[in-house]
């Protein structure tokens, strides 16, 4: 029986290994008929490796794509920014407008021809003859920037433009060109060429914080995009390269230079002769004088993504989108809050080697009333103050603090201020000398870095990254040894946040400029007051007192001493890192809270900058203005009647500041809120009257 089955087996193998070389054979004597020699071969080897390693080449690149493909499958891609909002300060005044429209009251066909044939001439004349990306035009730019040894022709199509800026960052890398392309392509399989020119008009970033053709008219010339003439279409087609360096209300000779460098590239292209432009050349546009005028640039950038970000969460807003916002904005705390970063970094800048600044002002609710986010938004867009993440130092420390009073120690508590070494780490204090046992209040208000170190590893760094996050961080904090002297990179925006949970007592800050939103007819879409929650206790009221006091004390005897008010108490703590970074202070009032940073963007050491000297210094000369006229609020746990103050010097403040108040004192409040109530009286009254009129007429 087993003898048999072993015969079978054999049997049929070497039946299948027949048959499967008779295949392989008559497979191998129908190619012999197609076999290419010479030449032909060649070519053959050639074609099959190239098809080859294209095949692979295309599946490395479309990887990279991936990515990028993300963003397209959001529904509303095309309308994520496409917002139209003009922003008032809550007195209600306007101070600017942000973002695009689009929608039917400008379309294309509305458009002047003359700047939709600059823009083709200037950035991409073969729009309407390629699939997305061209070819031609990236070759030439290529040939022309190896001549010149660097970038002096750019070769993206004006599709991949406006996927770049629908998609995508600024940032110069090859992963970023590879999805460039991908999306171009896609763009271009779902959209008209029409489609595409009309999002790239109502897309592009025009300088002086405006995009889009429609809001850049309006902004340069106070008129509407169909009024244009051919030379203000060739100033605006110009901002294109380099909104910011050719915008004409920064430096209008480089807006008529480069304007004139549009009408000769329309006559190259023929679309245009040179007698048509013989007169914008003689004529160059004139723009309205802004000079005078100070936008609060980054607040509106940053109160823009807040509307973004509450259109999410509100879907009544994505129905209109061109709004009116009434935001916390106030216009005299903003110029003085430039005014202190603007001295401060002309004064002393140069000899301490120091080139940007951030300030936050908020109250201790959370909302911003001013904010700066850097020396120039001329010359950088980017918001130090939201988006910067630099180390903030030993303003780190009171998160440590805070979350050591929350697990049993006191301000009071004895730690031993001496050399400690974790691994190979060993920190050492600012003075480099050590005071022995100390309280936990003369550690902080001295500043010593051992006595957080020893904190946190009595209670666990993952109790203090907890707590600073509860309070306001957003950052990811990294877990390190160094975490409790403020390695860890934060924002300006999100230290004023945190502190500001000191100075309210306890409950957490959420950062907002947004009150009361309206669409297109006037229609109410939200307002903050009635849909956002209670904000919620994040620590304990007695441990904030504690804190409290240990911070005035920071000011009143400690690193903060330049930041002392003249009749108001003040709390805060300085921070300086490594090699003199970043330097920074964060305190706050009963009214206001702020957040300074002065530093530079490449991460340059300054001339041994610290957070005591130009941070405490503007600190003060912003809040000594923003407590003149006001009703001062004290500080939870702090009892002012027992602080013994010398008296302080008054600071001098802006002489031009609007003499409008900046904040309500209870009887002020207490009689506007009486107002309303009598005129909602007024009108319920009025409507009930009207209402058995109606009757009447119904009936007759």
């Amino acid at each position: 029986m087993l003898l048999a089955v072993d015969a079978w087996v054999d049997t049929a193998l070497w039946t299948i290994g027949s048959a499967i070389a008779r295949v392989f054979e008559a497979y191998d004597t129908f190619l012999r008929r197609f076999r290419a020699r010479g030449g032909w071969r060649v070519a053959a080897e050639l074609s099959s490796d190239g098809l080859t390693y294209g095949v692979l080449g295309f599946i490395v690149v479309l990887a990279f794509a991936q990515p990028a493909f993300e963003a397209t499958r959001h529904a509303d891609w095309r309308t994520t920014d496409d917002f139209s909002v003009t922003f008032l300060d809550r007195f209600g005044n306007e101070i600017g407008k942000r973002g695009i429209v689009l929608n039917d009251s400008v379309p294309l066909t509305e458009i002047p021809d003359a700047l939709i044939k600059a823009t083709l001439a200037t950035e991409d004349r073969r729009f309407f003859y390629h699939f997305g990306i061209d070819v031609m035009g990236t070759l030439r730019a290529m040939v022309e920037n190896a001549r010149a040894g660097g970038v002096v022709q750019g070769g993206s199509s004006l599709t991949q433009q406006l996927a770049k800026n629908l998609f995508l960052s600024n940032e110069r890398t090859l992963g970023r060109k590879i999805k460039e392309a991908y999306l171009a392509l896609w763009l271009e399989a779902n959209l008209t060429k029409q489609e595409i020119l009309k999002l790239y008009l109502d897309r592009a970033y025009m300088g002086g914080g405006v995009f889009g053709v429609t809001a850049a008219a309006e902004f340069y010339f106070n008129k509407s995009v169909r009024e244009l003439s051919l030379a203000e279409s060739a100033m605006l087609a110009g901002l294109y390269k380099a909104p910011t360096k050719y915008a004409p209300h920064v430096n209008l000779p480089a807006a008529r230079a480069r304007a004139n460098e549009v009408l000769t590239n329309m006559v190259q292209a023929g679309l245009l002769t040179e007698g048509q432009v013989i007169g914008a050349r003689r004529n160059p546009a004139i723009a309205i004088d802004r000079s005078q005028e100070r936008l609060p640039e980054y607040y509106l950038d940053w109160a823009l993504e807040e509307v973004k970000q509450l259109a999410r969460a509100t879907p009544s807003l994505a129905n209109d989108r061109i709004l009116t916002v009434r935001t916390t904005f106030d216009p005299a705390l903003q110029r003085q809050a430039d005014f202190a970063v603007e001295t401060t970094l002309r004064d002393e800048g140069k000899a301490r080697d120091v080139n940007e600044a951030a300030f936050v002002a908020m109250v201790p609710d959370g909302a911003v009333v001013a904010m700066v986010g850097g020396s120039s938004y001329g010359n950088s867009q980017f918001n130090r103050a939201t988006n910067a993440l630099r180390q903030p130092g030993s303003t780190f420390k009171p998160f440590v603090y805070i979350t050591a009073f929350m697990n049993g120690y006191s301000k009071d508590s004895i730690v031993p201020d001496r050399p400690i070494s974790i691994g190979n780490w060993s920190p050492k204090n600012y003075t480099r000398s050590y005071r022995g046992p100390v309280s936990l209040k003369l550690a902080l208000t001295k500043s010593i870095n051992t006595i957080p170190v020893r904190l946190a590893q009595a209670i666990g760094r993952d109790k203090i990254i907890e707590t600073a996050y509860k309070m306001g961080i957003t950052n990811e904090l990294q877990n390190s040894v160094s975490l409790p002297i403020g390695s860890s990179e934060v924002t300006v925006m999100d230290m004023a946040a945190s502190y500001a949970t000191f100075a309210n007592g306890g409950l957490r800050a959420e950062p907002y400029a947004i009150v009361e939103v309206q669409n297109s007819v006037g229609e109410t879409l939200y307002r903050r007051e009635e849909v956002e929650p209670l904000p919620a206790r994040v620590l304990p009221a007695d441990k904030v007192a504690e804190m409290n006091d240990i911070l005035v004390n920071v000011v009143e005897a400690g690193t903060g001493r330049r930041a002392r008010l003249e009749n108001v108490i003040a709390a805060g703590k300085t921070g300086t890192t490594n090699a003199y970074r970043d330097a920074w202070f964060v305190g706050y009032t009963g009214n206001f809270v702020g957040a300074v940073w002065y530093g530079n963007d490449n991460f340059q050491p300054t001339r041994r900058l610290t957070g005591g000297s130009l941070p405490a210094m503007t600190w003060e000369k912003f809040m000594a203005y923003a407590h003149n006229g006001i009703e001062v609020a004290s500080l939870p746990g702090i009892d002012a009647s027992t602080l013994q103050r010398p008296q302080l010097a008054k600071t001098v403040t802006q002489d031009d500041a609007p003499p409008q108040p900046r904040i309500l004192n209870a009887r002020a409040l207490s009689v506007l809120k009486d107002i309303g109530s009598n005129l909602k009286a007024i009108k319920t009254s009025q409507a009930a009257a009207v209402a058995p009129d109606q009757s009447v007429a119904q009936a007759q």
